[in-house]
C-alpha cells in the first residue's frame, strides 16, 4: 500500500501484557455497550470469527473457544467418578455451562454470574457458545456475587468450576483468587469433590498470576494439578488448575479417560480426549521451575502485593 493512501481497514488491538499485544482485523462491530461492571463488545474478526470483548480484552472467540472451555471443564468432570451437582462461578458466555451439561450424570448446574448484561448480550449475539444450555431444565442461573453465594449457601457440589475474569486489575474479581475464597470452595465440595479454575497465562515470561493461583491452591487442597493448552486467540499458552482432596488427575490413563468420555459424555468433543489429557498436565520443565520460583500465597490482605 502506498504511503499516500490511507488504510481504510478497521483494526482491534488486544493488549496481552504491558509489553505485548495482538492486532485483529475487524469486519463488523456487532455490539458495543456498558454494564454496571464493565464495557462489553462483540466484534467479528477476520482471523477468529465473532469475539466477546470485556474491558477491551478478548475473552472468547468463535474459532477456538471450544479449546478453552473443554480444557476448563472436561478434565475435572471426567476425573470425578459421577458428577451430579455442579456449580459454575462466572462463565457468562454459557460455553462452560454447555460443556458441563454434556455429562449424562449431571442432575443440576448452578451458574452464578455477577453481570447479567454479559449473559444477555452473549445469548443474543453469541448463541452458538451456549447452544441452548441456558434453557436446559438442569440449569439454575443466579445473578450475584459468586464469593458471597459460595460462602453463604449450604448446598454441596460434586464439582465447582471457576471461570472468572483476570485477577490482575484491582477490583472485586481479585477476591475470588485468594486462600480464603478457595477455602470456602473446599467447604462447599461434597466428599470426593473437585474444583477447576482458569489460571491465567502460562507463558514462560508471564507467570506471576498462574504461579500465585497454583501456590495458593496448594495451601488449601491435598492434590493440586496445574495444566495448560495453547489458545491461538490469546497468542499464548493458557493455564488451568484442578484441585481436590481425593482426585489426582495425573494418575488416570489415556485409555481410562477415553472410556469415561465414551460412556458419560453426549456428543463429540473437539479438543479433549485421553491423549490430550495426558499432554495437558505435562508442563515443560522451564515453566514449572519459573512458576515454582514466582509462586506466592494470595490472601484477602495481600492482593495488591501479588497481582
Amino acid at each position: 500500500m502506498s504511503d499516500n493512501v490511507p488504510d481504510k481497514r478497521t483494526w482491534f488491538y488486544d493488549g496481552l501484557t504491558p509489553d505485548l499485544g495482538m492486532v485483529h482485523r475487524v469486519d463488523t462491530f456487532l455490539y458495543s455497550g456498558r454494564s454496571t461492571y464493565q464495557s462489553i463488545e462483540v466484534i467479528k474478526t477476520r482471523s477468529f470469527g465473532t469475539c466477546l470483548v470485556l474491558d477491551g480484552k478478548i475473552q472468547s472467540s468463535e474459532a477456538d473457544e471450544f479449546v478453552y472451555h473443554e480444557a476448563l471443564v472436561q478434565p475435572v468432570m471426567t476425573a470425578h467418578p459421577s458428577p451430579k451437582k455442579v456449580l459454575i462461578a462466572g462463565g457468562g458466555e454459557g460455553a462452560t455451562l454447555r460443556e458441563v451439561l454434556r455429562h449424562k450424570t449431571v442432575e443440576q448446574v448452578t451458574m452464578v454470574d455477577l453481570d447479567d448484561e454479559v449473559v444477555r448480550v452473549c445469548r443474543q449475539y453469541l448463541p452458538a457458545f451456549s447452544a441452548g444450555a441456558f434453557d436446559d431444565p438442569r440449569t439454575r442461573l443466579v445473578v450475584g456475587d459468586a464469593r458471597a453465594y459460595i460462602e453463604q449457601c449450604e448446598q454441596q457440589f460434586d464439582v465447582i468450576i471457576i471461570d472468572l475474569p483476570d485477577p490482575l486489575e484491582a477490583g472485586p474479581a481479585q477476591l475470588l483468587y485468594t486462600r480464603e475464597f478457595y477455602s470456602a470452595v473446599r467447604a462447599r465440595l461434597a466428599p470426593g469433590g473437585a474444583m477447576a479454575v482458569q489460571s491465567e497465562s502460562s507463558r514462560w515470561y508471564d507467570l506471576k498470576a498462574f504461579a500465585a493461583i497454583v501456590r495458593t491452591l496448594q495451601d488449601v487442597f491435598t492434590f493440586v494439578a496445574p495444566y495448560q493448552v495453547h489458545m491461538p486467540s490469546f497468542s499464548s499458552l493458557w493455564g488451568f488448575t484442578l484441585a481436590s482432596d481425593t482426585i489426582q488427575p495425573t494418575g488416570i490413563s489415556a485409555d481410562e479417560i477415553d472410556s469415561r468420555i465414551a460412556n458419560r459424555v453426549s456428543g463429540s468433543l473437539s479438543a479433549y480426549d485421553g491423549l490430550s489429557h495426558v499432554g495437558m498436565f505435562a508442563i515443560h520443565k522451564h515453566i514449572r521451575e519459573a512458576a515454582r520460583q514466582a509462586g506466592r500465597i494470595v490472601t484477602d490482605a495481600s492482593l495488591l502485593d501479588v497481582y
